[in-house]
């Protein structure tokens, strides 16, 4: 009698939580698939540290194949799935189409950045969701600091010098914490004409940095990056970007030559087509994360709706902490429909958040506990170090010789603006040209007018929900 066979799809927190699980829990008695991207598990939250030269690239991945004993790694992008035929089709990196068959299927295949119907915001921002983009970030910034600082003219010095940033939610609160302190060792360095400081604009429509989080936390981070002279502007957001800059809602325009776009995430389209219910955009799944009407069928992360248990008919946040935990419920009860073990529903307790403000500032309550200044950025890097399926060692080090030595200020030119476009949906992956030979970067750092090549999955701006 053949084993079963469970198909993960997505790599992610929730789907290598529940790889990493399920290869215990059911050893040689099923045959795992782990369907995804990259061959790396990107651990997100220190992202903002890459974008900032703090930590090198490798040290937030984690080898899929090298961490994960008895799952067989399929490199690809689901971009179809059959439930009747109980099939998954991708596409491999290399263009070539395959499918995998399952018996048990899991789902999560995360999220993407979210859009809004904004004029010129597709065409002039970038987003932060995966490495590529946070590598050109890195590059970008630094090469922009480098123009300001060898401009003649004051007026283009300091749109060069001015970085907006869009989303005051956890990852647009560090890429500016984290920006600002990077912009601000460059110029320790090599100072800009006139002894003009780098300008960093935090941009979000709602009253508070980190609305989703305790009103402590906000405090905290809101008073750390107006001590650091960044401009914190609630209830302000882009009416319209261009070459140029941006134009705020309250009607001043800002000269600049970089807009990032932190405001927020929804789910990956992929679970669109599925056919089965949705909940703004997440697919619906019962207490146990299994898709009602296809019990071989299993969601998880950032793409399923989980009902909130402790909060009857709300769901759970799409949050990574959520994610990683409802990986490990997920991969129990995969094993409970093939005879190991027992079913369990997803009950959660909220341990808290950390959000990392550079140096040793931080906020944080775990466990609900609020810790002040050095104390809390503590807490907050032995979360990460705890936190991580590995790397710690190499973590560590990068944040020691931090400390110890000048950060380099380089760009490496590894990745262009026209291979991170906004507005796709696989931010993982970097766009892969037609021709061997792609765009020239333009000296600001936009998009080309002619960007070779489409766009995996890529989808129209959404409408804001």
């Amino acid at each position: 009698m053949s084993r079963p066979r469970i198909v993960i799809v997505g790599a992610g927190f929730a789907g290598y939580r529940t790889a990493r699980t399920l290869s215990k829990l059911v050893r040689h008695k099923a045959d795992i698939t782990l369907l995804n991207p990259t061959d790396y598990f990107l651990y997100l939250p220190l992202l903002p540290q890459v974008a900032a030269g703090l930590l090198e690239p490798r040290r937030v991945t984690v080898s899929l194949s090298g961490t994960l004993p008895r799952v067989r790694l399929v490199l690809g992008e689901a971009d179809g799935i059959d439930l009747d035929a109980r099939t998954v089709h991708y596409t491999g990196p290399e263009g070539e189409g395959g499918t995998l068959a399952y018996d048990r299927l899991v789902l999560a295949v995360g999220s993407v950045n979210k859009l809004l119907p904004i004029p010129g915001v597709a065409e002039h921002a970038h987003g932060f969701r995966g490495l590529p983009e946070a590598l050109y970030l890195r590059d970008h910034v630094t090469r922009q600091m480098e123009l300001a600082a060898g401009a003649d003219d004051p007026k283009s010095c300091a749109a060069r010098c001015t970085f907006v940033v869009v989303g005051a939610g956890y990852t647009g609160t560090e890429v500016a914490a984290q920006g600002q302190r990077y912009t601000e060792a460059q110029v320790r360095k090599r100072p800009l004409p006139n002894g003009r400081k780098p300008r960093w604009l935090l941009l979000d429509v709602a009253p508070r940095v980190l609305p989703e989080m305790d009103e402590r936390l906000s405090r905290t981070a809101d008073r750390v990056l107006r001590e650091r002279g960044v401009e914190v502007r609630m209830g302000t957001s882009v009416k319209e970007a261009t070459h140029d800059g941006v134009l705020l809602t309250d009607g001043e325009f800002v000269d600049t030559r970089t807009l990032v776009w932190c405001v927020g995430v929804r789910p990956d389209p992929l679970v669109e087509g599925v056919g089965q219910p949705m909940e703004r955009g997440r697919l619906l799944v019962d207490p146990h994360l299994q898709v009602p009407g296809h019990p071989e069928v299993f969601a998880c992360g950032d793409a399923a709706a989980v009902p909130d248990l402790n909060n009857p008919g709300g769901y759970t946040p799409m949050t990574a902490q959520h994610a990683w935990r409802h990986g490990a419920v997920v991969a129990r009860n995969v094993a409970a429909s093939i005879g190991v073990g027992e079913r369990t529903v997803y009950r959660h307790r909220d341990l808290g958040f950390v959000v990392d403000l550079g140096g040793v500032q931080a906020a944080a309550n775990p466990l609900g506990v609020h810790l002040p200044g050095p104390l809390a950025g503590a807490v907050t890097r032995g979360y990460h170090l705890a936190a991580m399926p590995g790397n710690r060692v190499r973590v560590a080090a990068d944040w020691l010789l931090d400390a110890v030595l000048p950060r380099q200020a380089v760009q490496l030119g590894l990745v262009r603006s026209w291979s991170v476009p906004l507005d796709t949906a696989s931010p993982e992956l970097p766009r892969v040209p037609d021709s061997a030979s792609g765009p020239a970067e333009t000296s600001t750092g936009g998009a080309p007018t002619e960007p070779p090549g489409p766009v995996r999955r890529t989808d129209t701006p959404a409408e804001e929900d």
